[in-house]
């Protein structure tokens, strides 16, 4: 099949030069239409990366050029986090396909306008938590859903890092969710996936260490489950990030860190079990996965293979919305 004519719009999101980078090595299914620059329009703050280096070579177009050709079939949508509601409503509009970057608004009924119309129109819709191509958590997330460990008992998942100096601390100061609107959305997409909808959420929202208070950058949710308890965390003055996953039940534990790494080496979960699980026998195991290239190439292969009707997505819209709900919840919206 030919590959579908895509649109960048935005180029200001925090991941808007990886999908950029990542459709462009993907020539087989997507044929890179150009990209909008969106500091002719954009409304809401952003934390400024690499504006130029994804896009050369490729046609600039505006806006209005962008939504009325024709031809286009689908966008990626990388504007700043509060415009990314508002351009995917107008995309809906124009029955394109959209792939959504994170996070969706900082309130619900929008999203939930954007998302139901999207459902109406048959549209192929995909939001961006950046795990969802990630094999180790379709593992971690397959162990749980199928009682490998038993019952859940604990889940433990952070978000720490300490890239971005200043500038990001002040970037964060324009959201009241902060780090946990920002960064904990990847993580409650997780959770959500593997645990469904939570009891009740409790954010703890504080700032960092010699931090001003309103700059939520050091942010802890608790969600509640009926024998469960889920601690999400995010800071971003961490001297040693590390972006851990630990999950501990009735029969067993599981055990991942780094969660992602892009140096060559493999990605490595520690499950212990206490009684067989699948091809597993009762044991201490360490679970491979080959290297990681590319964050974004299968989820952004999955949208291309809905687009042209050849595999149903993997994530539904009532959890796309769960997962959201939940977010304002975890950043005390």
């Amino acid at each position: 099949m030919k590959p579908v004519r895509v649109v960048q719009i935005g180029i200001l999101h925090e991941h808007a030069h990886g999908k950029m980078d990542t459709i462009r090595n993907l020539p087989e299914l997507f044929e890179v239409v150009g990209y909008v620059d969106d500091r002719q329009f954009a409304c809401a703050p952003y934390y400024q990366l690499d504006l130029e280096r994804p896009y050369q070579g490729l046609k600039q177009l505006t806006l209005p050029e962008a939504l009325d050709d024709p031809t286009i079939e689908a966008v990626t949508i990388e504007v700043p986090n509060n415009d990314l509601v508002p351009i995917g409503l107008r995309c809906m509009e124009r029955g394109l396909a959209i792939h959504l970057d994170k996070p969706a608004g900082e309130e619900l009924a929008t999203y939930k306008k954007l998302l139901d119309g999207c459902a109406a129109r048959h549209l192929p819709f995909q939001m961006g938590y950046m795990f969802r191509g990630n094999p180790a958590f379709q593992f971690a997330c397959r162990a749980i859903r199928e009682h490998w460990l038993g019952e859940i008992c604990e889940l433990e998942i952070d978000m720490n890092h300490n890239y971005g100096g200043e500038d990001y601390q002040q970037y964060l100061r324009n959201f009241s969710g902060g780090i946990m609107w920002n960064l904990g959305c990847h993580l409650i997409d997780f959770v959500v996936s593997a645990m469904g909808r939570p009891a009740c959420v409790t954010p703890f929202l504080k700032s960092a260490p010699s931090d001003p208070e309103e700059i939520h950058n050091n942010g802890l949710a608790v969600l509640e489950y009926p024998h469960a308890t889920v601690t999400i965390r995010a800071c971003s003055r961490c001297g040693r990030p590390s972006r851990r996953l630990r999950v501990a039940g009735t029969r067993g534990r599981l055990d991942l860190e780094p969660l992602e790494r892009f140096d060559g080496q493999s990605l490595e979960i520690q499950l212990h079990l206490d009684a067989p699980a699948d091809d597993y026998p009762a044991g201490h195991h360490i679970v491979r996965f080959p290297p990681q290239t590319d964050r974004y190439a299968a989820q952004l292969t999955e949208w291309a293979r809905v687009i042209r009707g050849e595999t149903e997505p993997s994530y539904t819209f009532e959890h796309d919305y769960i997962v959201h709900e939940v977010t304002l919840a975890a950043a005390g919206y």
